[in-house]
């Protein structure tokens, strides 16, 4: 197949996740202070987007509170530097079992609430971008299940779409990527649509670039998308994505280290993915290029 490589790319950094990674390197923000100098860090390195989870300050634990995002939103957009904010709305939507023979009842760390729930926050701070995780899927850790019904992704994409907020499909396997042209074609959400396929998370697609190639080749052509692997993986992804046409994210919710031995920041992640996308020949854009290119509207919290 001829090469496709994208000659203009935006950056996304991912820069807390809801991992338990907190404990694993001092770099990984846990406050609200914390997460937006963070991610205004990773702006000025570069990124024109920067997606956010939120966590309890005091433990590092993932949290859904609004008021966390209020306040990471609140000093993002109170900053001098400007970036497109991202929110994710991936929590809520999780299954815990018991064991194989017993797996009622339901677990510690389920967490199952309803659509409006999942996007509370999203309705108070109105991002340009929330997440939307277009699937149901297992993950690696013990009985654990991301649960996304059809229903369910119905009624969220219809929300968000009616808040003016543009989703970012999360694809984590292609039949996510089935599904999500469904929603397309049935109006609920609109196109062009934004995607990141999420490659090499347990267990959803592997990271290997045949099946990566096969992700992209289910990406509508006039749709927008980006790409990431976790792990050693994230940057050869940085390179891989643009080659493959698109964009790319890196930050330490996928990636914790910048080299063997060596933790990483957000804003070093975003810098050694400037330098690649640069060596390849591209150029990186900045947020109100993005902006321009995904429709996006910049707008305060209500």
């Amino acid at each position: 197949m001829p090469l496709n490589m994208n000659r203009e790319v935006f950056i996304t950094c991912a820069v807390t996740g809801s991992g338990s990674t907190q404990d694993r390197s001092p770099h990984v923000p846990r406050t609200p202070r914390e997460i937006a100098d963070s991610a205004i860090a990773a702006a000025r390195a570069g990124a024109a987007v920067v997606h956010c989870h939120v966590r309890d300050p005091e433990t590092g634990a993932p949290s859904r509170k609004p008021e966390l995002y209020r306040e990471v939103t609140e000093r993002i957009r109170a900053s001098e530097t400007d970036v497109v904010l991202n929110l994710t709305a991936g929590m809520g939507g999780d299954l815990v079992f018991g064991t194989p023979e017993d797996p009622l009842p339901l677990q510690a760390g389920t967490d199952m609430i309803g659509a409006s729930a999942r996007l509370a926050h999203v309705a108070d701070c109105l991002p340009e971008i929330c997440t939307l995780d277009c699937g149901t899927m297992n993950f690696a850790e013990a009985d654990y299940v991301m649960t996304n019904t059809p229903g369910m992704l119905q009624a969220m994409g219809r929300m968000i779409t009616e808040l003016g907020v543009r989703p970012e499909i999360e694809a984590f396997d292609t039949g996510h990527l089935w599904l999500a042209r469904k929603l397309v074609d049935e109006g609920v959400l609109d196109s062009p649509a934004l995607v990141q396929l999420c490659m090499g998370i347990p267990w959803g697609a592997p990271d290997d670039l045949n099946t990566f190639m096969a992700m992209v080749n289910n990406v509508p052509p006039d749709w927008h998308w980006s790409a990431f692997s976790i792990g050693r993986n994230e940057m050869p992804y940085v390179a891989a994505s643009v080659l493959a046409g698109g964009n790319v994210r890196v930050g330490l919710e996928d990636n914790l280290w910048l080299s063997r031995g060596e933790l990483a920041s957000n804003e070093a992640l975003v810098a050694r993915a400037v330098t690649i996308v640069e060596a390849l020949g591209a150029r990186v854009i900045g947020p109100q290029e993005v902006r321009e290119r995904l429709s996006l509207t910049k707008r305060a919290p209500r």
